[in-house]
Formats: structure tokens, C-alpha cells, sequence
């Protein structure tokens, strides 16, 4: 079918927009469910990503000489991957690690992260500047701002580092309440 014949040069450009739109948006999907090492969703997404682009440039290569179907392509593009992240992060899928390192005693932050039920782990260290205290905890990426928030709060001037993890188990985790992680929990246990 050849949408610029069915519905003219701006129902062309709109329909390559979309679909780019949504063949990006999976795919920025796929990407991030690819690095936590998802088997379910990541080909699933794949699959449906490949299916809308092969439709798209199909339109695209039907149609050379208009620009407004490259405007639409690289448009869906950029709008497409700003969308992929937005979803990612309202998800909020996966698991942080969160790094405090205060010179000063840190018992008071620690029965803070604990009252808020995250689990810690605290050691004793030597930085450049002498003997610390570093907190280790990892949490649902949905509480990250909640931790700081303590963090900031208890130890204004903590050195304080984030990380994704890939991986955890038999820790002491805030039970998870977003669409985005009870959903990824079901997938994760998948085949």
C-alpha cells in the first residue's frame, strides 16, 4: 500500500512519523530490558520494533523524492527515543545500588533506611581524607529519590553513587509497588 496515494503528502509524513515513533520507542524499551538481561520482553520487543520499521521504510523507499518523509523519519526518531526513556523511567524497572560514604557516624542514617525498610550494609573505610563510613543499600529504582531524600537529609555533605545492578538476591527489599515492577516480576520468573 502506498499511503501517499491513499491519503496525500502530510498523512504520508504523519504515518512515518508514527510509526518511527513507536519502532524507536520499542526499541529504546528493548535496549535497557536487554542490559537487565530480560529474555521475555526484550525479543518480544524486538519482534514488533522490526515489524513497524520494515512498514515504515517501506514508505520511505516508495517514496524518494518527498522530504517531508525523511522530516517524518528522523522526527519519529528523535520523538521515539525521548518517549522509550520516559516510559523506562516511569516504570521504573529494575535495581540500584547506593553508595554513602559520610566521615561522620552514621547510625542515624542507617536506622533511617531501616525504619523506611531497606536494608544496609555499613562498613568502616579510609578515603584520602581518612577514616569514613560507607552504606551500601540496594533498592527498587522507584525509591531512589526517597533514599536521597534521607540521605540528604540525615548527611547533607555524603559523597553519595548510584548503579544499576543486574542482579540480586536474599537481600532485605522494600516490597515493590508500580504497574512496572510487579510486571517485571512476573517476567523475570518467565521460562
Amino acid at each position: 500500500m502506498n499511503v501517499l496515494a491513499a491519503y496525500g503528502p502530510w498523512g504520508l509524513a504523519l504515518f512515518i512519523f508514527a510509526a518511527r515513533l513507536g519502532d524507536v520507542t520499542l526499541g529504546t524499551l528493548r535496549i535497557i530490558f536487554v542490559a537487565r538481561g530480560n529474555r521475555v520482553l526484550a525479543p518480544l520487543f524486538g519482534f514488533v520494533e522490526v515489524l513497524i520499521w520494515l512498514v515504515a521504510i517501506g514508505q520511505v523507499v516508495q517514496n524518494l523524492t518527498h522530504p517531508l518523509a525523511y522530516v517524518a523519519w528522523a522526527g519519529g526518531f528523535a520523538v521515539g527515543t525521548w518517549v522509550g526513556i520516559s516510559i523506562e523511567n516511569r516504570m521504573a524497572v529494575g535495581l540500584l545500588a547506593v553508595h554513602v560514604i559520610t566521615r561522620e557516624d552514621a547510625t542515624d542514617l542507617m536506622e533511617a533506611l531501616n525504619a523506611s525498610h531497606y536494608g544496609v550494609t555499613s562498613m568502616g573505610a579510609r578515603g584520602i581524607a581518612g577514616r569514613v563510613r560507607l552504606l551500601l543499600t540496594v533498592i527498587h529504582r522507584q525509591d531512589l529519590q526517597a533514599v536521597t531524600e534521607i540521605v540528604g537529609r540525615l548527611h547533607p555533605g555524603a559523597f553519595l553513587s548510584v548503579g544499576d545492578v543486574r542482579a540480586a538476591r536474599e537481600g532485605i527489599f522494600r516490597p515493590a509497588t508500580s504497574f512496572g515492577h510487579r510486571l517485571w516480576s512476573l517476567v523475570r520468573k518467565g521460562p
